[in-house]
C-alpha cells in the first residue's frame, strides 16, 4: 500500500477528535491496530481506520466495556448481539437505580434512622421471587395443617407482592410495612387463631367457612348503628346485639345464651384484628390497587358492644 494513502495517527487523530494518545491506546490493544509503519517506525492507519474509531468511540459512549468492543472488532459478535446483551444488562442497572431512588425518597420523607434505612433498603430490593416467597412463608406457618378455608387461602396465595419496576416511595414504604407485619410472631399467632375458627366453622358444616352473609349483616346493621352515633356501651346497643346474636345462633346452630355472646366475641376479636386489615391495604398500595374503605370502625363498635353486654 503506498505510504500516501495512509494517515500518520496525528492526522487519524485531527480527524477523529480523539487524543493521539487514546489512538495510541487503541492500537497497542488491538481495537484498532495500524495498517503499517513508515520507514522511521511511525504508526500508519488506513481510511478504514476512520470509521473503526469513530464505531468504537460510539460504543464506549453506550457504556460498552473494551473486552465487548474488541470481540466487535475481531468480529467475534456482532453489533446488533452485543447491542441487545447490553441493553438487558442495562435493564437490570435502571430498575436498581429506580429502586435506589423510591427507597432514598421515602428515606428522606419518613426522616429514617441509620437502622431503619438499612432495612429499607434490604428488604426493597428482594426480587420477585423472594418477595413471594416470604409471603408464602407466612401463609405456611398460619394456614398449614389447620382445615381452612381453602378458597381464603387460595386468595391470600394469588395476592402476592409485585412492587412495580419503578415504584413510588409510597410503595416501597408500604412493602417494608408488609414484610415486617408478616414476620411479626404475634400477628402470625393472630392470623392462626383466625385459620382456627375457620376450621371450626367447616367441622360444622360450613363448607366456605367464611358466611359472607352473616358478615354483611353485620357491616350493615353496626354500620347504621356507628353513623346514629349509637354509643356500642349504651342501653340503645343492647337490641342490635340481641338481633346480631340471634343471627349467630342461626347461621352456627347454637343455643342463643351467655356462652354464645363469649363465643361471638372471641370470633370477631380474631377477625377485627386491624394488622389483618393493614395487611390487605398495604398489599393494595405494592400492587396499585384500589384502597377499599376501612372496616375496622364497624368491628371496633361491634367488639366494644359485645364486650358491654358479656359485663352486664
Amino acid at each position: 500500500m503506498n505510504d500516501d494513502t495512509l494517515l500518520t495517527i496525528g492526522a487519524l487523530a485531527r480527524r477523529t477528535g480523539l487524543t493521539v494518545k487514546t489512538i495510541r491506546f487503541y492500537s497497542d490493544t488491538g481495537i484498532v491496530p495500524s495498517t503499517d509503519r513508515s520507514p522511521a517506525g511511525y504508526r500508519l492507519y488506513d481510511i478504514g481506520a476512520l470509521a473503526r474509531l469513530d464505531l468504537v468511540r460510539t460504543l464506549r459512549e453506550l457504556g460498552l466495556d473494551l473486552a465487548a468492543i474488541r470481540q466487535v472488532m475481531a468480529r467475534e459478535v456482532t453489533v446488533a448481539q452485543l447491542a441487545a446483551a447490553h441493553a438487558d444488562a442495562l435493564e437490570v442497572q435502571i430498575r436498581t437505580l429506580r429502586l435506589r431512588r423510591a427507597v432514598l425518597r421515602a428515606v428522606a420523607k419518613r426522616g429514617s434512622t441509620t437502622e431503619e434505612t438499612t432495612l429499607m433498603h434490604r428488604l426493597a430490593k428482594l426480587s420477585d421471587e423472594q418477595r413471594r416467597r416470604l409471603i408464602a412463608d407466612f401463609i405456611d406457618d398460619t394456614f398449614g395443617g389447620v382445615d381452612a378455608n381453602p378458597e381464603f387461602v387460595e386468595l391470600l396465595r394469588s395476592a402476592m407482592p409485585e412492587l412495580p419496576d419503578d415504584p413510588e416511595p409510597e410503595q416501597v414504604e408500604a412493602w417494608v410495612e408488609l414484610a415486617e407485619l408478616v414476620q411479626d410472631p404475634d400477628f402470625r399467632a393472630a392470623v392462626r387463631r383466625m385459620a382456627r375458627h375457620q376450621a371450626d366453622d367447616r367441622a360444622q358444616g360450613d363448607t366456605t367457612g367464611l358466611h359472607h352473609e352473616l358478615t354483611q349483616q353485620v357491616c350493615d346493621t353496626v354500620g347504621r348503628a356507628a353513623e346514629a352515633g349509637i354509643a356500642p356501651d349504651s342501653a340503645t346497643a343492647v337490641p342490635i346485639v340481641d338481633e346480631l346474636a340471634a343471627r349467630y345462633a342461626r347461621a352456627f346452630g347454637r343455643a342463643d345464651d351467655a356462652a354464645l355472646r363469649d363465643w361471638m366475641l372471641d370470633r370477631v376479636e380474631a377477625g377485627a384484628d386491624p394488622r389483618a386489615e393493614r395487611y390487605w391495604r398495604l398489599l393494595a398500595v405494592v400492587n396499585g390497587w384500589p384502597v377499599q374503605p376501612s372496616m375496622a370502625p364497624v368491628f371496633a363498635w361491634f367488639v366494644a358492644a359485645l364486650r358491654a353486654v358479656t359485663r352486664r
